[in-house]
């Protein structure tokens, strides 16, 4: 066997710890260039990649050290995209997920602006669109009240809105183009008109995450969302007790029936630890409840964020919690949730994907 040969079986044993799969399973190495002084490596992977780039990249490097010592390595690693949609608006944003919840009061908001600043500290560009419209909570997460939308005009005379960036996220909300007081009263088809115009007159640009968070229930907002854009997925969020998992299972049924993706369930405010008692563990809402709802419905889930001191100084600083320097168990319980979200997030990815390409001739 010669040496490219070698370093191409060495490379495909090589595990996508998300997928569970070895790239040559995966037809992940696209081309292999040797020459006297240089070994080039081209490696393609299901996207999202932001997580796994630095770890496949050791990786191959490691090997090429061991098989080829001496030789300069070039290694690009590149993305597969999931298969095409049709979608006219959001055509430029990789990833759309919704944050949703049967019930207010679960912290759905908090959860999704961590889950958009985790998923920036990734390296992605993200975005996160506050759709919440009987209570817009973003623009008081990320430090924007009283902010207004800037609106600008195409060359071909539309006009747009543009989102606002704070902390390397783009925002935009409800609550940038109404009051509270318009909120409480706004009904029916004009919530819904209100709504497509966040997300079809505002341009995202190019980004590898759109986060939703969407209003409580399953009503007009969610059904408008998911009757005009092709979700990647959705992540449910809830708390242990009973009365919060009977509004869960309404959720997830209505995501199953317009056939959206369930990236899985959060359970948040699952337990509290005091800090003078750290390893003792008291579930003020009971316990399990967010395992008893992934068991019962075969999904995953995602993580048991604990209530937190933290979790309410970040909400009203303005500043999600998880860009904070905090080595605590709630931020890391957050940043535990966040990888899971893109494990998933690939996984189905992967299941989208269209893997007919012809692997790499030696």
């Amino acid at each position: 066997m010669n040496l490219k040969q070698t370093i191409k079986e060495k490379i495909d044993q090589i595990i996508d710890e998300d997928l569970n799969k070895s790239l040559g399973e995966l037809n992940a190495t696209k081309e292999l260039i040797i020459t006297d002084k240089a070994i080039q490596v081209y490696i393609e992977l299901i996207q999202p990649i932001h997580i796994l780039y630095n770890k496949i990249k050791f990786e191959v490097k490691k090997l090429l050290e061991e098989l080829a010592p001496g030789k300069i390595y070039e290694i690009f690693i590149g993305e597969i995209s999931s298969q095409p949609t049709n979608r006219q608006t959001l055509n430029r944003v990789k990833n759309l997920i919704a944050v949703a919840s049967g019930k207010g009061g679960v912290g759905k908001s908090s959860i999704a602006a961590n889950l958009a600043a985790g998923l920036m500290l990734t390296g992605a560009k993200v975005g996160i669109l506050d759709a919440d419209v009987y209570g817009p909570s973003q623009p008081t997460m990320f430090g924007l009240e009283n902010r207004k939308l800037m609106a600008t005009t195409t060359p071909d005379g539309r006009t747009i809105a543009l989102p606002i960036e704070q902390y390397g996220i783009n925002v935009a909300s409800m609550g940038f183009i109404m009051n509270r007081e318009e909120a409480a009263i706004v009904r029916g088809p004009m919530l819904a008109g209100y709504f497509s115009m966040l997300f079809e007159q505002i341009d995202w640009g190019e980004l590898d995450y759109l986060i939703f968070d969407l209003p409580p229930g399953t009503g007009d907002i969610q059904l408008t969302l998911v009757q005009k854009i092709p979700l990647t997925g959705a992540v449910v969020v809830t708390t242990p007790q009973e009365i919060a998992l009977a509004d869960v299972r309404r959720s997830i049924a209505m995501f199953n029936k317009v056939k959206v993706d369930i990236i899985g369930i959060v359970e948040n405010m699952s337990y509290f630890s005091p800090l003078e008692l750290p390893d003792k563990k008291y579930y003020i809402f009971g316990e399990g409840g967010g395992r008893k709802i992934a068991n019962e419905f075969g999904i995953n889930l995602l993580g048991e964020i604990p209530l937190d001191l933290e979790m309410r100084e970040g909400n009203d600083s303005g500043k999600p919690v998880i860009l904070s320097h905090s080595d605590s168990e709630y931020v890391r319980k957050l940043k535990e949730f966040v990888e899971n979200v893109v494990k998933y997030v690939r996984n189905i990815n992967y299941k989208k994907s269209s893997f007919n390409l012809p692997e790499i001739s030696i």
